[in-house]
């Protein structure tokens, strides 16, 4: 929001060159020596993130402990040898201590190192310990590439047991020092109370972290904001933001499981709350408070957009769940109202952003999959509804998969999460009901730090074939621990010469599962 965010510009020639980058340090004394000795100093409470990396910019993130203003360092190298020194936002009560600073002008593919501390706003003479971070700013050429995406983060009552290691998905993630991550969505579970101890099938005990916050569904906007903060206690989190920049989109457990605007809470004991929309309003202002992400000029809360990723790759980041109509049967002869999933607006939006795409990969990340069936009771959650024609939010993804079929946009690969295992779909026409779209891959993950359930049912209506799937066998049933393994992650690679793209699905002790490299098509 407005008031957590700040941009501050630099170029190669500031930091690469600057012989007066070091009297920089002087401005305001924050970063002199004299200032680490000072008593009752600010914190800065959850470690340090980067996202929204282009190749010239970058949102940095931290959070603090009382009124403070951010301060950062910023240099191309970890020894921080010459570094520029730019004033970030006022972290204070209105946005919970949150402060994001949007760097611009940053020079591209360039290793960025940075250093956050906060000022006391009650003396403006006492300074935190400072907290470093790194990111790689995207790059102007071909390269290779590296990035790595899963979703579900501390559902189903699966926190932080510090015993077991925590949520060490993300420390396994950090080993192939990817250039992003994508977090496709549930990335806190609001609707998820976290109990002390939990009883395994073994017999052995389960240890939750506990905070206020996550001893109940989330209501109020400190409740939504508790939900984030929880997450950056784990040891394994923090160290990977620090180093990894993240790309963030949600889904329903942001809010509520399986949610949609307008609905009202009527039969759920747990919530004094009743509607939906204020729920999940209150929740866009943490998300966005509490995540490196990148505010929309026009639409603040707006989470659909496009990053940029050098002349490789493009990746349009989908809402499935703000414009949609209510969960239903799911069996609309027509498009739009309720039958609507993504929305006009969206939709017109992304199909201009994939004509104008100049980049060989366009990765559309969606929070939730296309082809599998995701039920809400006797409605459905997503576009899936079962085999026969288009209906419903079907409408959508055909509109979609039509237009890219005809205006002869190349190598569209979709990632996502949601459905708490890993698959490999390939989107056959020849196969499916609706036919009028070119073949892609779909490739699913997750959850990082989840219940792991499966699999799901699948509907023809788009064809898809099941080329690969893990998750928990019947005599294992659902809702395994993370104590289990069976937590996944993807990794892609996009190779800097031929740009194949190589795409791995991985579990949280790094095997590889199933790989697939493509080629990419070239116009004409």
């Amino acid at each position: 929001m407005s008031r957590t965010t700040a941009r501050s510009t630099l170029t190669r020639r500031t930091l690469l060159k600057s012989a007066t980058a070091a009297g920089a340090l002087s401005v305001g004394g924050v970063f002199m020596p004299h200032l680490s000795r000072a008593a009752g100093r600010p914190v800065a409470t959850h470690g340090v993130q980067s996202g929204d990396i282009t190749a010239d910019r970058a949102i940095v993130w931290a959070r603090a402990d009382r009124p403070s203003r951010m301060m950062v360092e910023v240099a191309t190298t970890d020894s921080f040898k010459n570094p520029m020194v730019f004033t970030g936002p006022d972290a204070i009560e209105a946005s919970d201590y949150t402060a994001k600073l949007d760097l611009t002008d940053l020079p591209a593919d360039q290793d960025i190192f940075y250093r956050v501390k906060f000022l006391d706003l009650a003396d403006m003479q006492t300074s935190s310990e400072p907290v470093t971070g790194h990111l790689r700013t995207a790059p102007m050429a071909k390269r290779d590439i590296t990035f790595v995406w899963s979703g579900d983060t501390a559902g189903q009552g699966w926190g932080i047991d510090r015993d077991r290691g925590g949520m060490k998905t993300y420390a396994t993630m950090l080993q192939a020092r990817p250039d992003f991550f994508i977090h496709s969505g549930d990335t806190i579970y609001a609707d998820g109370k976290i109990e002390p101890e939990v009883e395994l099938a073994d017999g052995t005990i389960w240890k939750n972290v506990t905070t206020e916050e996550k001893s109940k569904v989330a209501e109020t906007l400190k409740e939504f904001r508790g939900q984030w903060k929880y997450n950056l206690l784990d040891d394994n989190v923090r160290a990977f933001n620090a180093q990894v920049p993240m790309l963030v989109q949600w889904d329903d457990h942001e809010v509520t499981n399986n949610w949609y605007p307008g609905e009202q809470l009527i039969s759920d004991d747990r919530y004094t709350e009743k509607s939906s929309s204020l729920l999940s309003a209150r929740s866009a202002r943490a998300f966005f408070e509490m995540n490196p992400i990148r505010a929309n000029a026009i639409e603040p809360a707006r989470v659909y957009r496009k990053v940029a990723y050098g002349p490789s790759l493009d990746i349009f980041f989908l809402d499935m769940r703000t414009y949609r109509g209510p969960n239903s049967a799911n069996d609309q002869s027509e498009a739009g109202g309720p039958a609507a999933f993504l929305g006009r607006a969206q939709l017109d939006w992304l199909k201009r952003e994939l004509l104008a795409s100049k980049a060989t990969w366009k990765v559309i990340a969606a929070d939730m999959p296309i082809g599998m069936i995701v039920r809400d009771g006797d409605n459905f959650e997503n576009g899936a509804n079962g085999d026969g024609p288009v209906k419903g939010r079907e409408h959508d993804i055909a509109e979609i998969l039509r237009f890219i079929k005809n205006a002869k946009v190349l190598n569209t690969v979709w990632l996502t999460a949601d459905v708490h295992y890993t698959a490999a779909h390939y989107y056959d026409p020849n196969k499916a009901q609706f036919q009028d779209f070119e073949p892609f891959w779909e490739f699913v993950s997750g959850p990082l730090h989840a219940g792991t359930f499966g699999p799901n049912d699948m509907d023809n209506t788009f064809g898809p074939q099941v080329k690969f799937t893990k998750h928990p066998s019947k005599e294992q049933g659902a809702n395994l621990p993370p104590s289990m393994g069976l937590q996944f992650f993807g990794q892609v690679k996009i190779d800097g010469d031929t740009e194949e793209m190589t795409v791995t699905l991985k579990d949280r002790d790094n095997a590889d599962l199933y790989e697939v490299t493509l080629e990419p098509k070239r116009a004409g």
